[in-house]
């Protein structure tokens, strides 16, 4: 056999693989589906995050007996400390239960492209982040007695959760291989997350307090370009965090 048929049949085994894998968006649409699917069916993990996330919010509401200025000062950093330990433990016991289940080898064994499973688990991550979110705008704005009803802080709400969910999903895949992965996800994630976090609060805070848009309008464009840097790491670092 001559080297150009030699290179001929190396290419066509390595291209035979590449033309078997699943479209990106497809297969990132088909997880985020299942993992949807399944929660329907089971309510575990919805169920454990909101039920948090309302036992949070009723003891900052009776534990904070303020006046109406101070309410609008604190509540948003009731409501990113709630949003933030509700999505820790969602974060944790989604990819723990696919290690579990002997679900991640099988994803990481499909012809599949590694990032679309990231993006696949970290939309359905949002999502239920998302839907936790909801209803602590909802508890807050009755208990507090403050409107969080407002449309700036509706965009600061999905910017720094897809922000906290792209780290958490990307965190949660490397400690999840771990021994003591309950206790190694928060040490890993709140360092990393926390210029989110903080950006997040402050702009919710002076939206909440009316100030002037040009003071704080540069926090929902920090938190936009964060997190189109952090996604596009994500896109870069999955593979390489699922091999080791």
């Amino acid at each position: 056999m001559t080297m150009t048929e030699t290179a001929q049949s190396t290419s066509q085994q390595t291209a035979a693989p590449r033309a078997l894998k699943t479209p990106f968006w497809r297969a990132m649409i088909a997880l985020a589906a299942k993992d949807l699917r399944i929660e329907v069916r089971g309510r575990e993990l919805i169920n454990a995050m909101l039920l948090f996330a309302a036992l949070s919010v009723l003891i900052f509401s009776f534990a904070l007996e303020l006046d109406r200025t101070a309410r609008e000062t604190s509540i948003a950093g009731v409501l990113w400390v709630t949003v933030v330990f509700a999505g820790m433990l969602g974060l944790g016991r989604s990819l723990a239960a696919e290690k579990d289940r002997g679900n991640l080898d099988a994803l990481l064994l499909a012809p599949v492209d590694r990032a679309a499973l990231f993006f696949g688990k970290m939309l359905s991550n949002l999502l239920f982040m998302l839907v936790v979110a909801l209803l602590l705008v909802v508890l807050s704005t009755v208990l507090f007695n403050v409107s969080l009803f407002k449309p700036w802080l509706g965009l600061v709400i999905v910017l720094g959760t897809v922000g906290f969910a792209t780290v958490g999903t990307l965190l949660s895949s490397m400690a999840v291989h771990t021994r003591a992965r309950e206790t190694m996800l928060p040490i890993l994630l709140l360092p990393v997350s926390l210029p989110i976090i903080l950006s997040a609060v402050r702009a919710s805070t002076a939206i909440l307090t009316g100030a002037p848009q040009e003071d704080w309008i540069a926090w929902p464009q920090l938190l936009f370009a964060a997190d189109l840097i952090l996604l596009a790491l994500a896109y870069v670092l999955f593979d390489f965090v699922v091999e080791e």
